[in-house]
């Protein structure tokens, strides 16, 4: 079966959470799902425009929160609730404190979060190129010192049946697999 390429399923999609300080002060977050680690310390995000982008071009930092297993129901409000109608933070009922790295809020609800600067947004691409300063995790995903993806339980988009995932468990051992083979 073929399929129209706009509906072209390409997986993972992340669930990015950022979050950002507007003119204000007041802390605002957004669920974003086009995001890569382009390069070392740098994350890439392709954000249409929204009051977290507005909030960018003023303040040039962010956090990006990775959605788990646990907090579906607020990174899912965080996508479908628009911050210029309503105070998302507040509604959500979620806990925030300034990093003391960058100038954007750090929601204690979620295990990981990377504090960014802005390197670049082109917003004729709708892209955004973040430096990453900082990242803090909670002790309770860490196995010897890792992140441990099992503790964290990170989800995915998936845009074939609009439904949030877990990613799975080990299937192989990257960089030494491959060696069966040579």
């Amino acid at each position: 079966m073929e399929f129209d390429a706009k509906h072209s399923v390409i997986v993972p999609e992340g669930v990015f959470i950022i979050g950002t300080y507007d003119e204000n002060g007041v802390p605002n977050a957004m669920n974003a799902a086009w995001g890569i680690q382009s390069d070392y310390e740098e994350i890439t995000l392709y954000l249409a425009k929204h009051k977290t982008t507005e909030n960018l071009k003023k303040t040039g930092a962010f956090t990006v929160a990775f959605g788990t297993k646990n907090t579906v129901v607020i990174s899912d409000y965080f996508g479908i609730a628009s911050g210029n109608d309503v105070n998302k933070i507040e509604k959500a009922g979620v806990h925030v404190h300034k990093s003391v790295h960058i100038n954007a809020p750090i929601i204690e609800e979620y295990p990981l979060t990377l504090e960014c600067v802005v390197k670049e947004w082109n917003e004729q691409r709708e892209m955004l190129v973040g430096t990453i300063v900082a990242q803090q995790a909670d002790d309770a995903i860490l196995t010897d010192g890792k992140i441990d993806m099992s503790k964290l339980q990170p989800i995915m988009y998936d845009a074939s049946f609009q439904v949030y995932r877990t990613i799975g468990e080990v299937v192989g051992k990257a960089f030494s697999d491959g060696n069966k083979l040579k």
